[in-house]
């Protein structure tokens, strides 16, 4: 691949490749040694892509997969975990809220969250990366609103819950 044409992939899909890492990984380290190696596969990779579409979506299965190896891992598994509060990015209280809110969710519901509302993909194409039915990952999406408006409103009552959530969907009506 073209330096050039890599820097411009690398500059467009650094955030996205990094999001998903440090979602399923909490660790800030881990995260970016799971970019560089997906950015380094993505280099050497011989077969062009069909359209931009499929590339976003294998970069993004490459980094579930180095997760998931690195999750697997003797090491990953006895080592101990930094805290959680690397949420400052954010520009308001609910924005922080509901990251934090969207941290404590179990895994299959973190990535369904993440993929769905901070990365757009719709139900169908997170179905097909992550390899399970549409209606599970509905499902999924489901439940996770429902975990996240419980642990929001518990965190700052109804109303700051439901600015949060709101925020998340983009709308003005009830979840």
């Amino acid at each position: 691949m073209d330096e050039d044409v890599f820097r411009g992939k690398l500059k467009q899909y650094k955030d996205t490749v990094y999001r998903i890492a440090f979602t399923y990984l909490r660790n800030q380290a881990d995260a970016e040694d799971v970019a560089q190696e997906t950015f380094l596969k993505f280099y050497l990779r011989e077969k062009p892509f069909p359209d931009v579409g499929s590339e976003k979506a294998w970069l993004i299965r490459v980094t579930l997969n180095a997760c998931h190896n690195l999750r697997r891992s003797v090491w990953f598994q006895n080592r101990a975990e930094l805290p959680e509060n690397l949420a400052t990015a954010f520009e308001t209280p609910q924005d922080n809220a509901l990251y934090a809110a969207v941290f404590s969710l179990p895994e299959k519901y973190r990535v369904v969250i993440l993929l769905y509302y901070y990365e757009e993909y719709s139900v169908q194409e997170i179905s097909e990366m992550l390899q399970r039915n549409p209606s599970t990952i509905q499902t999924q999406l489901e439940r996770a609103r429902k975990k996240l408006k419980a642990l929001l409103e518990q965190k700052g009552g109804f109303h700051y819950g439901q600015t949060a959530i709101q925020a998340a969907h983009g709308t003005n009506s009830d979840v």
